[in-house]
């Protein structure tokens, strides 16, 4: 699998990503999940502390003995949490990032970790403290690189402006295109890699879009009614026929925007991996299927996350 450089970093990651968070807590189901996609060709891990509240770093934990350096792992701070309370509050503090650090490290049993990532954020945060934070880290040896987690265009533009992050995480789909209006082309002129999470949109991008529409999208899905959605993937589905399936169009499509460095998925079950890295990536999207994809969904900005 083709192997792209995250930011200015020396890390490189696979073009598809495992997004962790949906393993579950048996750990010889979710190591096997991940052996597979590692056999695959997927180099790529992300979790957070805060996945199932610590388990499933956990449980990633276990899966990586004897193979870490095979992995880039990715994990997340910020959310202040008590495993046993099961509840959490924002806290992009210092102290609680440098913590935070050091909790993840224990539960993933290792004393590294690739690419750490603060886990949301607001203009209102302590931003340069937070960046203090990771700079420290990262001199310490136990960061080899740092980003966001965001959609917020006015938090990643500061972060543009006065960190050295390498990488922003956010969600974007064939039915979330709101990166391309003001975020994607910022983060490429500046060297910033993007992991583009969600590419999927909830499985209405999946093979089972129909039945995921009717499942999950009856009161809409963000500019899109239940209805426009039945209509934008019979579209899809009858109009671009030259891909072998409707994940291999939708995760195709965001990594066709040279800021992606990596599409995050989440699996269940190997099948779900499975469906996903036969999409053969190395085999890009034409520009004229592209723009056609780009004629049948929505352009449009964000409003709620300025």
């Amino acid at each position: 699998m083709i192997k792209n450089r995250l930011g200015k970093s020396e890390i490189s990651v696979s073009t598809l990503t495992l997004g962790c968070m949906s393993l579950g807590t048996d750990q010889a189901h979710a190591s096997n999940i991940i052996d597979y996609a590692l056999d695959k060709g997927i180099n790529h891990l992300d979790t957070a502390d805060l996945y199932d509240f610590g388990k499933n770093e956990e449980i990633i934990g276990n899966a990586m003995k004897g193979k870490r350096n095979e992995i880039v792992l990715t994990s997340k701070v910020g959310n202040h949490f008590s495993k046993e309370g099961k509840d959490w509050f924002w806290d992009p503090s210092k102290e609680h990032i440098m913590n935070g650090l050091k909790d993840s490290l224990r539960r993933l049993q290792t004393d590294y970790i690739d690419f750490y990532m603060l886990h949301g954020g607001t203009i209102d945060d302590p931003i340069d403290e937070s960046i203090e934070a990771f700079e420290r880290l990262k001199e310490e040896g136990v960061v080899r690189a740092y980003g966001i987690s965001s959609i917020r265009p006015n938090v990643i533009r500061e972060y543009v402006k006065r960190s050295n992050i390498d990488a922003v995480m956010m969600q974007y789909s064939l039915l979330d295109r709101r990166p391309e209006s003001e975020i994607l082309d910022l983060l490429h002129d500046n060297q910033i890699s993007v992991l583009a999470r969600g590419p999927l949109a909830k499985g209405m991008l999946s093979n089972r879009a129909m039945y995921q529409v009717n499942k999950k999208g009856k009161d809409g899905f963000l500019a899109y009614s239940y209805h426009e959605l039945q209509k934008v993937i019979e579209k899809i589905s009858t109009d671009i026929g030259s891909e072998p399936s409707m994940n291999a169009i939708a995760l195709k499509y965001v990594i066709k925007h040279p800021a992606l460095a990596s599409a995050v998925f989440g699996a269940s079950s190997i099948d779900q991996v499975r469906e996903n890295i036969d999409i053969e990536p190395s085999q890009d999207l034409s520009n004229e299927t592209y723009q056609n994809l780009q004629q049948i969904t929505k352009a449009f900005n964000y409003e709620k996350h300025l």
